[in-house]
Order: structure tokens, then C-alpha cells, then sequence
């Protein structure tokens, strides 16, 4: 039997680079969304189990992004996790962070289902993704030429989603991999001090790093739509960087797809357009 890989979130940052990388060496993905468009797309939602069997039926393997708009993803995942453990024969894959611990809150606790049910799993733990600042950091960059964070000297080994979405790919088609957790970071880790000059420098205009406290983050998540518990939650991920939670390098990336990570210079210098446009 050939493979079949379901890509939950594969509409997202990383979903659609592993669909992508998956179909280019002729493996085929079929993406799960909520708005099926295509053909290579089919109908799932996390809160509706009807969608589930449906989306599992011929797949041998699943890439899994854990539903973002609430701090308790298990109790959303188990439903589908079961179903997905008993019907397809490879492998589960998640995406997690670098922040979670096995048993830890959020995936942590997905992670742990996964280590205890499934067969063959891997857990995919990035540090935070450098497409941060071409995304939600990007109107803060061009419009107040700053970005805000509780980081405070904390440092980040941030990475490129694309070596993300490499190890992925990996972790799905070697049936030899072993089950276990991989930490993934990009090559060096970079105080937020340090990336306002670097994008300063790419883009040849002042960009600084406005150091707040955690309750004064909260606030702004909260003021841009977050609900205040994912609000403090995200606000906490930035004081334990503060902390140092994050201040590590990894060589997981070279060691599962042959290259080394991208740095942050050259992620900057490919995606310089996002700042003229923005």
C-alpha cells in the first residue's frame, strides 16, 4: 500500500510546507481543513467527530497541529488521536514546542498520549519560528518601529518553519525513526535586542525591542482579540524565556534531513520584501 498522509493544519505555517515537500517526492498528501477547496483537501474539524473517520480512511500516517484557539488541546485531540492510533498503520507526528515538556501543559499533554497509546509517534518540539516577524510582530515592525515582548535579555534559538516542516517529513516516511521527541532551533540563539538591529540593519530604519512586563503584554494580547487566559498564557512563554528557558542549540535539524538550519541573517535577506510591503 502507498502512503497516504493526512496534514492536519495544513493550511498553517508548517502544514502546508510538509504537504508541499511530501508531494514533491510523490507522496500523497491530503490536507485537512475546515474549507475543503481541492482535491488534495478533505473536511475536518477538531470539534466535530462525524469528520474524523472520514479523513482517516485510507491514510497510513498523520501530521498533527493541535487546535490554537484554546490552552487545553487533549480533551479537542483524544477523539480523533484514538481513532487515528487503531486506523493508520505508520506514523503520528506533532508539532509541539521547545517550551512544552512531555506531560507539561498544553501539547505536553498530547505529547505524553502519544509516548503512552501510540505505536509509532514523534514529537516535533521547535523554538520559536522566525516567521514571527513577518507575521504578528510585522505591524508593530513597520508601523511603531518596534517589537514588544517580555523577553527582557532572555535569548531565542529561533528557526525557519521550512526546516520545521523538513524534519516532519522525515519523521513521517522513515519507518525506522525511532519514537521519540526531537528539539529543533536554528543555528544561534539571539536576544530580542539583537533581532530589532538586525531587521534595523535589513531594512535601513530604526526598529527597537520595547521591553514590557508580563501583566503589560497580557494587556496588549488582550487588546488586539486574545482571550485573557491564552493572553497570559502566550505572556508567560515570554517571561520564561526571560528566564532562559530557551537560551539552547540543537544540531536535531542537520541530524534528521542532512543541512544545516537557516540563520536568522539569511531568513531576513529572502523574506526583505515583507517589510517594503507591509
Amino acid at each position: 500500500m502507498s502512503d497516504r498522509i493526512l496534514v492536519t493544519g495544513g493550511t498553517g505555517k508548517t502544514g502546508r510546507l510538509v504537504a508541499g515537500q511530501l508531494v514533491n517526492r510523490g507522496i500523497e498528501a491530503l490536507i485537512a481543513t475546515r474549507y475543503p477547496s481541492s482535491a488534495d483537501h478533505v473536511y475536518f474539524d477538531w470539534d466535530d467527530p462525524t469528520s474524523h473517520a472520514s479523513a482517516l480512511d485510507g491514510v497510513t500516517s498523520v501530521y498533527l497541529v493541535a487546535p490554537t484557539d484554546r490552552t487545553e488541546q487533549l480533551p479537542a485531540m483524544r477523539p480523533f488521536l484514538e481513532q487515528a492510533v487503531s486506523r493508520a498503520s505508520g506514523r503520528l507526528v506533532l508539532q509541539s514546542a521547545s517550551s512544552l515538556d512531555e506531560g507539561g501543559p498544553m501539547m505536553g499533554e498530547v505529547h505524553a498520549w502519544l509516548h503512552t497509546y501510540a505505536p509509532r509517534w514523534t514529537v516535533l518540539r521547535p523554538s520559536w519560528f522566525m516567521q514571527n516577524f513577518t507575521t504578528q510582530h510585522l505591524p508593530s515592525i513597520t508601523h511603531d518601529r518596534c517589537i514588544y515582548s517580555a523577553t527582557q535579555d532572555g535569548r531565542v534559538p529561533f528557526i525557519d518553519v521550512a526546516d520545521i516542516a523538513a524534519v516532519g517529513v522525515e519523521a513521517l516516511t522513515d519507518p525506522a525513526l525511532a519514537s521519540r521527541d526531537h528539539v529543533l532551533t536554528g543555528p544561534e540563539a539571539l536576544t530580542y535586542d539583537e533581532v530589532a538591529h538586525l531587521i534595523a540593519e535589513e531594512v535601513s530604519r530604526p526598529v527597537h525591542h520595547l521591553r514590557l512586563s508580563m501583566e503589560k503584554l497580557t494587556a496588549r494580547y488582550v487588546g488586539v482579540g486574545i482571550p485573557q487566559h491564552y493572553a497570559m498564557a502566550l505572556a508567560r512563554m515570554d517571561e520564561a524565556i526571560a528566564q532562559g528557558a530557551e537560551d539552547r542549540t540543537t544540531v536535531e535539524v542537520e541530524r534528521m534531513t542532512g543541512h544545516t538550519p537557516n540563520s536568522f541573517v539569511n531568513f531576513l535577506a529572502t523574506n526583505r520584501s515583507c517589510f517594503d510591503t507591509a
